[in-house]
């Protein structure tokens, strides 16, 4: 039985650039792959699917994910970083704000555009690798995995990051076969933005790198050419990111260590946590895609024996080099960090499968090899256990959510109800704050809430801490006061945001020269933990601040 990761036939060792130039000019006039396919069956199953999925999720959340409430914070501000992430996801939604307002909604639509357009990417490249038919089914597949429906309305830097993995593995393929400059400018391009939105681009990295061994591309000038020279345009990009990081002591690497990456887990604990991991990535989140692949193979096989119908149909054997590009790019992800997991204890998120699931749809799909005949699968029967499995999922999130019956919420982030805290809190703040509030200090999640509900939408000042919220100024502070909101018990001085959240309190510090309250009367000011005054770092320390995760 033949490997499945056999070496498959590498370029000529006599090309040349030009003439790798010059093959792919022919292939250009006339084309070997599959041409794309059309646009416009997909566009529309995209357009239904994400509208019916952001219809529902912003109906039964009653906040928005706390991703979202983060970058709705850093959007006040375009930063060369932030203390947790590379800038590039928090530039992007800048221009949205602008023109459609700091709100939920708005950053539902860049979150799902983004989601959306990485499957398009993922269908176009699967249309020139194998055919439309394939690529159909592979595209709603995925869209079954729950991180991209479910979740649709997240922008976060694993959603950004998704664009720039499906774009890479696209623009790298191109490069592959053709050798033109133009390909690996864009490779570089697109790995260096996807950098720039999270670091995790290193595990495409190493997927591309991986695919460029096995075909020992280094035997071809043009090749290594191009590989060096997506590399320096990727640096190119990534630079200045560089300078923000070394101007201010590496918060986000600090973030990271001091969090997940920096635990460490030992012995036993390191398989467990890695294996959960891994198990929950492929038989919970892409459980509905199994479904609906099996269903479809299921179908096939009852619709036509495969004796009489198949090998009429049978497509041709898919280019080796092709299969194992998408065996990597599916799978390679989930072996990297199942690896990351085991060698360095670090504690697996299972949000990180998110950028990279996808493309376990077509590296299953690829296993199958000539089992399946996937250019024989009538689609109508497909498109029907999608919508099949995709009511069950909406009912799923309807019924689990804030809106759904109480004995079957889920309770989690989006059943804190945030328009009820801005109601108990904005009267009685506004009136100590000379009725007005420009600043809301707290815990991120629930001040960034409180703040999106504010009728004067104000700044966030995270944890209280400057060098976390360059887009407050002291001096703001100074003029107009802040409401601070805290979690824990309730403290001297504080106020209690009411029963349906009796973990939380406030406090409006008023601007200075506001007439100051008797000493029976001032109220302590814990931190949020209520064991010390709040660390606050001005913005001239904040190169030198050391963030503590």
């Amino acid at each position: 039985m033949p490997s499945m990761f056999a070496p498959t036939p590498s370029l000529l060792l006599s090309q040349t650039p030009l003439a790798v130039d010059e093959c792919a000019i022919g292939k250009d006039k006339h084309p070997r792959q599959q041409a794309p396919g059309a646009w416009p069956p997909v566009a529309l199953t995209l357009l239904v699917f994400g509208t019916v999925w952001l219809a529902l999720l912003s109906f039964v959340s009653l906040s928005p994910p706390t991703d979202n409430i983060e970058q709705l914070t850093w959007v006040h501000s375009l930063e060369g970083g932030y203390y947790k992430h590379p800038p590039l996801p928090t530039w992007l939604l800048w221009i949205p704000v602008r023109l459609f307002g700091i709100n939920a909604l708005t950053s539902y639509a860049v979150g799902a555009a983004c989601t959306l357009a990485s499957m398009a990417v993922m269908w176009r490249l699967l249309c020139r690798l194998r055919d439309e038919r394939y690529a159909t089914i592979a595209l709603l597949a995925a869209l079954c995995i729950t991180f991209y429906n479910g979740r649709l309305y997240y922008y976060n830097h694993n959603v950004v990051l998704m664009v720039f993995v499906a774009a890479s593995a696209a623009t790298y393929w191109q490069a592959f076969r053709t050798g033109l400059t133009r390909w690996w400018v864009a490779l570089g391009l697109t790995m260096g933005l996807g950098a720039l939105a999270k670091y995790q681009m290193a595990v495409s990295v190493a997927c591309m790198v991986a695919f460029w061994l096995h075909q020992r591309s280094w035997r071809v000038l043009s090749q290594r050419r191009g590989l060096l020279l997506a590399t320096l345009v990727s640096m190119l990009v990534f630079a200045p990111h560089v300078l923000w990081l070394r101007a201010h002591d590496f918060a986000p690497i600090q973030y990271a260590t001091s969090s997940s990456l920096g635990l460490h887990l030992q012995g036993l604990r390191r398989w467990i946590e890695s294996t959960h991991w891994l198990t929950d990535q492929l038989l919970n989140r892409a459980l509905p895609a199994w479904i609906l692949l099996g269903l479809t193979v299921f179908h096939l096989r009852r619709q036509a024996p495969r004796s009489q119908a198949l090998p009429n149909k049978m497509p041709p054997e898919p280019d080796a080099a092709s299969r194992v590009f998408l065996l990597i790019y599916g799978f390679g992800p989930l072996v990297f960090m199942f690896a990351m997991g085991l060698l360095t204890g670090a504690e697996l998120q299972l949000h990180w499968g998110t950028p990279f699931l996808l493309f376990a749809v077509p590296a299953a799909m690829e296993l199958a090899g000539r089992h399946v005949a996937w250019r024989a699968v009538s689609m109508r029967p497909v498109y029907l256990t999608f919508a099949a499995l995709q009511v069950v999922l909406l009912l799923v999130d309807g019924l689990t959510s804030p809106r759904g019956p109480a004995a079957l919420q889920d309770g989690h982030w989006r059943t804190f109800d945030s328009v009820a805290l801005a109601r108990a809190v904005e009267g009685p703040a506004r009136a100590e704050l000379n009725g007005r509030i420009c600043v809301v200090s707290g815990p991120p999640a629930v001040a960034g809430a409180l703040a999106l509900q504010l009728a004067d939408h104000p700044e966030v000042l995270i944890d209280g801490r400057y060098d976390r919220s360059p887009w407050v100024s002291p001096s703001v502070v100074s003029r107009c006061g802040e409401l601070m909101v805290r979690e824990g018990p309730l403290l001297a001085g504080w106020t209690a945001a009411g029963p349906r959240f009796p973990s939380l309190s406030w406090y409006a510090e008023r601007p200075a020269g506001a007439p100051a309250q008797s000493f029976a009367q001032a109220p302590t000011r814990p931190s949020l933990a209520g064991k010390k005054p709040p660390h606050r770092l001005l913005p001239g320390q904040h190169a030198h601040a050391r963030v503590a995760g």
